[in-house]
This record gives C-alpha cells, structure tokens and sequence, in this order.
C-alpha cells in the first residue's frame, strides 16, 4: 500500500500529527509498536499547564505558547480536561514571596487567559485548602491550571484521525525503512502477522523515548541531534486532603512536586527527575523515588504518608530535547522539529523533545514544514475543531451526565459521571438502546460493564486488561485482582492474547 505520510509512534505527538495530516487531506498510515499511549504519553502528571517553574529558566516563549494552548485544548475536549486550582503554600527558605508574586503576574498575563480565574494571595489559617496542612504554613498563593485524562487524550486524537481517513495500527513495528528516490519504502512487523512492505511519500518519525534509535536504526539517518532521556516517576496514596484543588509544593532543592486529586479516592503525587541512562523502554520507579516523594509531602501534610500507603506507581522516561543543561531539571520542556530531505529524496521529520500541552501547536508546526512536499494539502485546521465526544454545550460535564441520567434512568449517578468525563457525548454510543443495566451485559466490577468493553475494544484499539484498566480508563485502581482475571478472559473471545506487561509497579 502507498500513503502519503507514514507517522511512527502512538504517544500525543504521533496521534496529533496523523490527525492534523488526515484533515489537511493527506493518506495517513500511523504505526504503534505497543498500545496507543503505552510509554510516555501515559506517565505524565496529568496537566495542561504553561509550566509556571519554567519562567525560573527564562522560557517565556515556550510558557506563552503552553499557556495560549491551555486555553485551546480546553474548549477541544472538555469531557477530558477541566479547570484545577492550585494552591502553592509559601515556603520562606526556597522561593520569596515577591519572587512568586512576579511569576504569577507574568503567568496570568502573557497567555491571554481567557476562562481562568486569576492569581490571588491566601490565608490558610482557617480556610479550607488550610486544614490537611502542617500549622506552620500560614500564607500561600492560588492559581489556575487545568487536569487532563493523558492516555485518553492520545485516544481521542487517533479516533478522530481514523474518523478522517487514517489509518491507525497498533502493535506494529517499523522494522526498517529505505529512500526509494521521492518514496519511503517501509517494512512493518505486526504483533500477530506477517512483516509486510508500505511506501510513504514522507515520514514522521514522533516515536518519543525512542526517536534516535528509530533515526539512527530503522531509517539510517544520521543527525547532530538527540534526546535527553529523563524518568518521571509518581505515587497513588490514599486521598491527603478533601477538595477539589491540588497543591504545588516547593522543596528545599527548589524542585516542585504535585498533590493532586486523583479517582475519587486517592491523591497522585509526582513527579521526579532522574537522568535515564539506560535503553528506551519500561521504567520502574525507585525505593529512592518513592522516599523522594514521600518526604515532599510529609513536609506539608498533617497526615504522614509510609512506603505501605503508596496503593500504585508509574514512571515514564521522558525524551527531552538535548540542549546540554547541567541537571534534569533543568533541560528544556520545549520542542524541536528536524527536517531531513536530501535533494529529490524523500523527507523525514523527527521530533525532539516536547509536552503533552503543546503537542496540538507541534503538529500544526510539524505539517507546516512539511507542506512543501504536499502542496495539495489543506491548510492548518485544528485549532476550535473539538475532539470525539467534546461537543458539550457549554463546556458542562456535569450537565451531560445529569442528561444521560434522564435519558437512561437506570444509570446510577456516578457512573454517568465516569462515562461523561471519558467519552463525552459519545456514551450514547456504548449504551445505544439498553432500557436496563442488564443491557449493558456482564458487570465486571466497579461499573465496567461488557458494553464498555467492547466499544474500546471495536473502536479504541484495546487488546488487554492493561490497555482498558490504565489507559482507556483509571478502574484498575478500584477492581479486585479477581474481577481482573475475569476482564482477562472476557478479552479472550474478543481478540487473540497478546503478551502483557505487569500493570502495577
């Protein structure tokens, strides 16, 4: 088969940029070696965020840019992402008080902020963000960011991708590729096929942690330059604090660590910062980690947390572009984009580095240098147009699932509400015509029922446990071990079994 683009790697930048080619009119081939979001895209701390530490590094265009598309993804997928108040508790021996006046002043006003509130000083003393914290921190600082479900977000770009005519495959795996003159010839080894050949008039090669080996490997290309891999590793503990805000805590080496509401039940807390010195691939949080982000929030919290809290783990390993900076935290959160096009050869574009926040402008940017090549492309496009499911009038969430209540009476409040905030208006499509939970077939614990099951796995890609419990969804944390053997099987007439990595680190 022949495509007009062949895009590798299924985290947020791959999926954006296969849907931004397929609505510029462009044949879209997209190639996942695993699960959509199964590395990076999924680890991450789960924000839309213009990054406020960053301004300490003088990243005023990238913050800008993060911040203006704060407010763009939130009006694409309001089912997925929802406004977060955070609240910095001012600790006197990292930052002065002036020093995050000033940076809330600049992140309030250099992104043309729209549908946020604004900055404001805080009293804890008696206030409700006060009272799970520790008496001596009396002053702090609140502002706005937003929350976004990541996994599902990759999702969401790849469904509407497909719906535009690409072609999505996961557990695929670019074995090679060669110039053909203009064309791209391509070996793919599916998971449970026989390798086969594609051509591609151009490549995009979004494979994340692993985009120099693919490079450097597959592609044969040689280039000056490369990644800076980075593990990011968070903590699920039992919920810290009541509210819906979150907290942004400073510690003594001026590293910043999240504690975020997370499922109902838990607070999510993360992340750290370790240099990755080993190949792409699974990563592991450390004892050390766990003790890292257990002491930042025993610095702040009344109720102390033990190694036996932490309920589950995650790490990522990050690939930050290499811009030589002396420690972790330091290397830049932006993006780079590198064109390789040899006179009258085909192109390939890699990209370097970047952040779930701006992964829809580095798509737009990342067709823009390819339009050369496609001078029958449409132009840019994404910016307004809503992810699948994100149509809600008035952005209300909350209102959807008050009218999927009405509409199908039998459906207990919370899970209309789990329902709406994955897939938005596209629920009436998994409940279709039920007049009952029996409808919606075997409940396989904590409201995961077959129905569900089998619209992720007919039209979001899911093949195991793994990819419905922790991606398509966060019900891993809240179903016993056995409800899990039970979805394992349920999977198995649906799909042939495919190797599994262990869910819980």
């Amino acid at each position: 088969m022949e495509f007009d683009l062949l895009v590798v790697g299924g985290g947020v930048n791959g999926a954006g940029v296969a849907r931004d080619a397929a609505g510029r009119g462009l044949s879209v081939l997209l190639v996942e070696q695993n699960d959509l979001a199964s590395a990076t895209s999924s680890a991450s701390t789960k924000l839309v965020h213009g990054g406020l530490r960053y301004l300490e590094y003088y990243e005023f265009r990238l913050v800008r840019e993060a911040l203006e598309e704060r407010e763009t993804l939130l009006a694409m997928a309001p089912h997925i992402i929802w406004p977060l108040r955070f609240v910095l508790p001012h600790a006197h021996a990292t930052r002065p008080a002036w020093m995050v006046r000033l940076g809330l002043f600049l992140y309030d006003h250099i992104g043309g902020r729209r549908r946020l509130p604004g900055s404001r000083g805080l009293s804890l003393k008696g206030a409700p963000e006060g009272a799970a914290l520790r008496p001596d921190y009396r002053k702090a600082f609140a502002y706005s960011d937003c929350w976004v479900d990541d996994a599902r977000l990759v999702t969401l770009n790849a469904l509407d991708a497909r719906e535009r005519g690409a072609v999505i495959e996961t557990r695929t795996k670019l074995v090679s590729a060669r110039r053909v003159g203009a064309t791209w010839e391509a070996r793919l080894q599916p998971a449970d096929g026989p390798e086969r050949q594609v051509r591609a008039r151009a490549i995009v090669n979004a494979a994340g942690p692993w985009v120099s080996e693919v490079l450097g490997g597959a592609l044969n290309v040689e280039t000056g330059s490369g990644t800076r891999l980075i593990k990011g590793s968070h903590i699920v503990v039992p919920r810290l604090f009541e509210g819906e805000h979150a907290y942004m805590l400073q510690n003594p080496d001026r590293r910043i660590v999240f504690a975020i509401p997370y499922e109902g039940r838990f607070t999510l807390v993360g992340t750290t910062d370790v240099a990755w010195d080993a190949p792409p691939g699974p990563a592991r949080i450390s004892p050390e980690e766990v003790d890292y982000l257990r002491q930042s929030i025993n610095r702040y919290f009344v109720p102390q947390t033990t190694a036996e809290d932490v309920v589950w783990s995650y790490a990522g390993v990050r690939p930050l572009f290499d811009d030589n900076a002396d420690s972790a935290s330091a290397v830049t959160r932006d993006y780079v984009l590198e064109v390789d096009a040899p006179e009258g050869q085909a192109p390939v574009l890699s990209v370097f580095g970047g952040k779930i926040t701006t992964y829809r402008r580095l798509a737009d940017q990342a067709m823009d240098r390819l339009a050369e090549f496609f001078p029958r492309a449409r132009p840019s496009w994404t910016r307004g147009a809503v992810l699948p499911g994100g149509d809600l009038p008035d952005f209300d969430r909350a209102a959807l699932a008050r009218a999927l209540c009405a509409e199908f009476p039998f459906l207990p409040d919370d899970l209309a509400a789990r329902l709406a905030r994955s897939y938005g208006t596209r629920t009436r499509r998994i409940l279709a015509d039920a007049k009952s939970l029996t409808d919606l077939g075997e409940d396989l614990s904590a409201g995961l029922h077959a129905a569900e099951v089998d619209y992720l796995v007919a039209e979001e890609w899911a093949r195991t446990a793994e990819d419905i419990l922790y991606r398509r969804s966060k019900l891993g944390l809240h179903l016993p071990p056995e409800a899990v053997g039970r979805l394992e099987a349920y999977l198995k007439q649906k799909a042939p079994p495919l190797p599994v990595r262990a869910m819980k680190a």
